[in-house]
């Protein structure tokens, strides 16, 4: 009896023992594949750069903000065709991480960005050496702390291309080579802040232009994995933009919101064609033709926006505008529109985007600076009015610098009468033409 009992409590225990032992490694695969499966899912707020799959959403590299902006819309395409192939010859997918083999070009995000906030896991292997170009600038350095010959000491984070700003790290925060490291990376207006690893090293320092260095850093553009000859791995790449707040800067300057992201407070007129949607304000001509004008007038002011282009859209900006009124001659109307368009193939040169219409036309060497209705991008624009002079700044390039007076003189471009010229004060407003497009970020400053 006391055999067979003993055998009875080592067979129980044996299937205990396998029971705990199936149990843990269930639990351990399942834990697993929680884990996998939380790789590349962005938390609250944040949408996922890189899908953990493939390269969708990115591109390869092509010249530099100057560079590209200089080339036709034929040969930026025949450019990028070209880096795309490099590219995917280049960066694979493996197990849920974006890797690079170390020979090749960068890794651009397929969209521009302004504000955001971004995080990033990164690795490398000894003697490593990235980056990751915030605007299409250099840098936030990734490297192998031991590479002490090129200073590399200091540790990552840095923006290491800065020579008048802050460049190196507050303090060195990285983890042994082979480990994943973690950025969140936050750039407002000029200014960066980097949390590497939680660890606070950049703290909002002015990010400088390496391209022009006599231009501040531009007001959006890619973003881009560097490569610099040595293999690379990311992974968890998520972004938030952050839109419809003032920069600590332009609160310094003396700005203000022209737009909450939340309701048409402080706007009036057709309120019914212009609908908030997700933070921005949406033309949608089924609802309703009209412009949108400010709640008040203004006179000597710096105006800044984004504006979304869909195919051949056609809108405006009235300013010192009385209201229900053509803008273009009763005020003045700067214009919005997609004019690479097929439709646009016979405009004269005061109807292209950004021109006066009917009285300064856009210059025509900077036309390649419009992000077009088919590229789903977000342009940044500066319109600056103070007294006659006009200036009109299209993704950080000047396009519109004019006395509008001088211009008018003896008459005006397309020979009209624009009595608007001469008014001193007026409304800003949106002008209608029946096209769909979108407007976010407005902010203005008041001169006189």
């Amino acid at each position: 009896m006391k055999k067979r009992t003993f055998y009875y409590c080592k067979a129980f225990v044996t299937v205990a023992l396998l029971v705990a032992i199936l149990w843990s490694l269930g639990y351990a695969a399942s834990g697993a594949g929680a884990e996998q499966r939380a790789l590349n899912r962005p938390p609250k707020g944040f949408v996922a750069l890189f899908n953990g799959k493939d390269l969708t959403g990115w591109k390869g590299l092509v010249g530099n903000p100057k560079s590209r902006s200089e080339m036709s819309r034929e040969e930026l395409a025949k450019a990028q065709a070209k880096a795309d192939e490099d590219m995917r010859a280049h960066w694979k997918v493996v197990d849920g991480a974006l890797c690079f083999g170390g020979k090749g070009h960068s890794l651009c995000t397929a969209k521009d960005y302004g504000d955001f906030e971004m995080l990033v896991d990164w690795k490398i292997e000894k003697g490593g050496d990235s980056g990751i170009y915030l605007r299409g600038s250099p840098q936030v350095q990734i490297w192998d702390t031991a590479n002490r010959g090129v200073g590399a000491q200091v540790g990552s984070g840095g923006l290491y291309n800065n020579k008048k700003g802050q460049s190196k790290p507050k303090s060195k925060a990285d983890k042994p080579v082979g480990q994943w490291n973690t950025f969140r990376i936050i750039m407002r207006g000029e200014d960066v802040t980097v949390l590497l690893n939680d660890v606070l090293v950049v703290d909002r320092v002015a990010m400088e232009n390496y391209w022009e260095r006599d231009k501040p850093i531009y007001p959006n553009g890619q973003i881009e994995l560097q490569s610099h000859g040595s293999r690379l791995y990311f992974r968890n790449v998520f972004i938030r933009e952050i839109t419809n707040k003032l920069t600590p800067q332009e609160e310094a300057d003396g700005f203000k919101l022209l737009f909450n992201g939340q309701d048409l407070t402080g706007w009036q007129g057709n309120t019914k064609g212009y609908v908030v949607k997700d933070g921005t304000i949406v033309v949608e001509p089924k609802l309703g033709g009209g412009n949108l004008y400010t709640a008040r007038e203004y006179g000597d002011f710096i105006m800044r926006f984004e504006f979304k282009l869909t195919r051949g859209a056609n809108n405006g900006l009235g300013i010192r505008t009385p209201m229900n009124v053509n803008a273009a001659y009763q005020g003045m109307e700067l214009q919005i529109l997609d004019n690479t368009a097929p439709q646009y193939k016979t405009l004269r040169d005061y109807q292209y985007h950004g021109s006066i219409y009917g009285v300064v036309p856009a210059d025509p060497t900077k036309r390649g600076y419009l992000k077009d209705g088919e590229s789903d991008q977000w342009n940044y624009e500066e319109v600056i009015a103070k007294g006659k002079q006009i200036t009109v700044k299209l993704n950080g390039v000047t396009i519109v610098d004019a006395d509008i007076e001088e211009a008018s003189t003896p008459k005006t471009m397309d020979g009209q009468n624009h009595p608007g010229l001469k008014r001193e004060r007026g409304y800003i407003g949106f002008c209608g033409h029946g096209d769909k497009l979108a407007f976010r970020n407005l902010r203005i400053k008041v001169l006189d």
